[in-house]
């Protein structure tokens, strides 16, 4: 499995034997699996296997799924809602005992009231609601196969841009490396103008305390351990985008890891050139992470 992102759109239609019902999934973002669901109320039932579904093929991501079922042309009839009904005879003896016999309510008022009749599709059999439901379900794997291919299809162009991001990183990486600014001898002819600039001479200058204070900067600028664990980043990173797994958690942080060696570069960094190359390092690195927050 190729790096995915999370962004896809998947429908799906289909009929079974005067149903037709059809399957909408929009999947956006997310920092772990939430599933929310729009299903008729007759099949509700199916809430569990859905889920389920969902889970097996998605890792990450926010996806709201709709089914909508309608009945072609099928018989409709009218039925009483009992609960309601109860509810307004009570409400009239009420009335009644309020009024007395000014008031007159029929039991035409009572059908009146909302809710008291509703329009009733005629129950399927049980074979007929097995085989609707089979074919909902199928109908849901093949959305969820075409979301899935949409974030595929994604998420290659993400590991081109990514990787080209990382590639970048490695560079600055290996030019901060190579820096003459990093030298002992940069240091001192750095520190030589320093002292030239109070108004000293540099060649009066003990030697020996020269070379202490030329070793005592070098050592607060040194940053090859940050440099190491970044050449140790940037493999991971590469390994992440072809290991054939959901890897936005992990890609996040190292992102996290890529922008703290970043952060300590400029702070450690005597050399204004180093400096800029660290800015530049960091601008990338925000780059990749602003990628990698669509990334499964």
């Amino acid at each position: 499995m190729a790096l995915r992102s999370m962004t896809g759109f998947a429908r799906t239609a289909g009929a079974i034997e005067g149903y037709s019902w059809s399957w909408e999934i929009r999947s956006v973002n997310g920092r772990n699996l939430e599933v929310r669901l729009r299903l008729p109320q007759n099949l509700e039932s199916l809430e569990s296997k859905v889920r389920a579904m969902c889970s097996s093929r998605l890792a990450r991501g926010n996806c709201n799924l709709t089914l909508t079922l309608r009945k072609e042309g099928g018989s409709q009839a009218l039925k009483v809602n009992q609960t309601v009904l109860q509810q307004a005879i009570e409400i009239a003896r009420q009335v009644r005992r309020t009024a007395g016999e000014v008031t007159a309510i029929s039991v035409g008022d009572l059908l009146a009231v909302r809710g008291v009749l509703e329009l009733a599709e005629a129950e399927a059999d049980a074979e007929l609601e097995a085989r609707l439901n089979t074919g909902v379900l199928a109908g849901l794997e093949e959305a969820l196969d075409i979301l899935v291919g949409a974030r595929a299809a994604e998420g290659r162009q993400l590991a081109n841009v990514l990787g080209g991001l990382i590639d970048r990183v490695d560079g600055l990486v290996a030019e901060i490396t190579d820096h003459p600014g990093r030298s002992s001898a940069r240091i001192k002819a750095r520190l030589e103008r320093q002292i030239a600039a109070l108004g000293e001479r540099p060649e009066q200058l003990d030697p020996q305390r020269l070379a202490q204070e030329v070793l005592l900067i070098a050592t607060r600028a040194d940053i090859q351990e940050e440099l190491d664990r970044l050449r140790a980043h940037v493999v991971a990173a590469r390994a992440l985008l072809v290991a054939g797994e959901p890897a936005g958690r992990q890609l996040d942080f190292l992102s996290q890891e890529f922008n703290r060696e970043a952060n300590t570069i400029c702070s450690k960094a005597s050399d204004i050139e180093i400096t800029r190359l660290g800015l530049s390092l960091k601008s990338f690195i925000d780059q990749f992470r602003e990628q990698i927050q669509n990334v499964e």
